[in-house]
């Protein structure tokens, strides 16, 4: 578990500097689609390089043949949400794009779990529920700012 945590410390902290690099890029370039589009043929690029070296063609065959109708949507939603991203660093700044993806990403996880287990609570405890309604008052706080 302190391995995941780490992990995901890690990946919030990229995605600070992500998205600076992403801005800085857009104030170089005619649109925002130049960024998205070298962040996510550098992406595709890298990770078809492991997936290649680690399982041969065989790798990309399988690739291929997972593709169905809906797996396009995990990409077009991580695309928006790196748009959304430079947008809100662009327009609001980091503290404030932070809070309302954080806030918002906690709310829609939340539904998500009581969705899945038919508890509206999801099997959370009211300090959980505290710590929530205390993170999103927060956003609103940090982002409201720029209001």
């Amino acid at each position: 578990m302190p391995i995941t945590v780490a992990t995901l410390i890690l990946a919030g902290i990229s995605l600070v500097l992500q998205n600076a690099l992403m801005v800085r890029i857009t104030q170089s370039a005619s649109t925002v689609l130049i960024a998205l589009v070298i962040n996510s043929s550098v992406g595709l690029s890298t990770l078809l390089a492991i997936l290649i070296s680690r399982n041969g063609l065989a790798g990309l065959a399988e690739a291929v043949g997972a593709i169905r109708p809906w797996a396009l949507l995990p990409g077009l939603l991580g695309s928006f949400f790196v748009f959304a991203g430079i947008l809100g660093y662009q327009r609001l700044g980091a503290a404030p794009t932070i809070a309302v993806l954080v806030a918002s990403q906690l709310l829609a996880g939340l539904a998500f779990d009581a969705t899945i287990s038919g508890k509206t609570t999801a099997g959370f405890g009211v300090w959980q529920l505290v710590g929530t309604a205390l993170l999103v008052t927060g956003a609103v706080l940090v982002a409201g700012r720029n209001a």
